[in-house]
């Protein structure tokens, strides 16, 4: 079976009650809830904003009554996941949209991987889905497998399309789409993870840097630093834009003195996971902007990553705001790359990405989001890992 997923549907949480992962959504980041499912246990939202929609899951507790393992059984308290009881919040669901949810989870069955819900079929009068769950090699995260194809409702069976309310953002600054995933990784376990996604889902490597090394991946190795950073990636047949793939990045540290913040993931974690999601923007400065206005803390670099004169001259070469990149904490990452097949042989031209990252969005200090926009780079800001990285550890210190 060669290509078999159609695209990326949606990311699922798992959060604990009293977490304000809803609130962060729709108040700080611009989503919008479209969609909600409430069980006696559960509480099921469905957040969008262009194409990016995450799905939060929310055990619910009642007064009086204790919670028992008799009431995990999937139609009882959530549809299209597994009841998840995780000690800490966690993203740990990715949904692909799929064409044969039967046939490829009996592939995936003789294949070794573990069913988590067999193939299962959910309607209402908008017509009916099939879906199946499986379980990935990555610590907790797991894959819902689905089939929407007979289904014209607003998103699911068993949810309820709420009426959505007046828009935060009216700026034409829109996000799209998940740029890319980040797996927080356990030291030498990348290899693995890629293998598996390639003989499961048909994932191809995808080199994020000319240092990339096809065994070794991209490290990056400093006096602050150690970092193993190897990506993936799901369509690599033609058959749709780079922009709406989304890249799929595994972040190990490498063997060090000092713990680093993939550490302190794997730890406060209780294993590897999702560590960060990327949406793609249009906009980013109007788009952190909007954001910061709203209340979203967002990590910034240390102050010398913008008075360092090579930097300056990157910024001003691609003709970017030195002062508002620097008031916001946007970082900048450029390559020289070919102009292509509408110019001249051999002319160059500057491709470049922006990104910031938020701080995280759950007390446990896990999981965060990025923003980044790009200009031609494919990459995930390899030149700017330094300055992320010490700005994240120096935040990590403090707590």
């Amino acid at each position: 079976m060669s290509t078999v997923l159609k695209r990326l549907c949606y990311i699922g949480f798992h959060v604990l009650q009293g977490q304000q992962l809803a609130n962060h959504l729709v108040q700080g980041l611009g989503f919008e809830l479209f969609a909600t499912r409430d069980t006696e246990w559960k509480r099921q939202q469905a957040f969008q904003r262009g194409d990016a929609v995450f799905v939060v899951n929310e055990r619910r507790e009642l007064t009086g009554r204790k919670f028992s393992p008799s009431d995990c059984f999937q139609h009882k308290g959530i549809l299209y996941d597994v009841n998840l009881q995780y000690r800490v919040s966690t993203a740990s669901n990715i949904c692909f949209e799929v064409e044969d949810v039967l046939g490829i989870s009996q592939n995936l069955l003789e294949k070794g991987c573990k069913i988590l819900i067999p193939p299962t079929t959910e309607a209402d009068e908008n017509g009916f889905v099939t879906y199946s769950v499986v379980r990935s090699i990555v610590g907790n995260v797991s894959h819902t497998l689905l089939d929407r194809s007979h289904y014209c409702g607003p998103f699911l069976p068993g949810f309820c399309e709420i009426e959505v309310a007046p828009k935060r953002f009216q700026e034409e600054r829109e996000t799209t789409h998940f740029d890319h995933i980040t797996y927080a990784c356990p030291q030498g376990s990348s290899q693995a993870v890629l293998d598996w996604y390639k003989n499961c889902f048909g994932f191809q490597r995808f080199f994020i840097h000319q240092q990339d090394d096809a065994a070794e991946g991209y490290q990056i190795q400093g006096e602050d630093v150690g970092l193993r950073l190897t990506a993936m990636q799901y369509s690599d047949d033609g058959s749709s834009l780079f922009e709406r793939d989304c890249k799929f990045v595994l972040a190990e540290s490498l063997l060090q003195q000092r713990r680093n913040q993939v550490d302190t993931f794997l730890e406060k974690h209780d294993g590897a996971g999702i560590q960060h999601v990327a949406l793609y923007t249009t906009d980013i400065v109007g788009t952190a902007a909007a954001m910061a206005k709203s209340g979203v803390n967002f990590f910034k670099p240390p102050s010398s990553y913008y008075s360092e004169k090579c930097k300056q001259e990157e910024i001003q070469q691609v003709g970017q705001d030195h002062q508002l990149l620097k008031a916001y904490g946007i970082l900048l990452d450029t390559k020289i790359g070919d102009k292509g097949q509408n110019n001249s042989p051999g002319m160059l031209e500057k491709q470049y990405l922006m990104q910031i990252f938020t701080k995280p969005l759950f007390t446990e200090e896990t999981f965060f989001i990025e923003l980044i926009e790009r200009y031609g780079a494919t990459g995930f800001g390899e030149g700017n890992v330094r300055a992320l990285w010490k700005s994240v550890q120096n935040y990590m210190d403090q707590q």
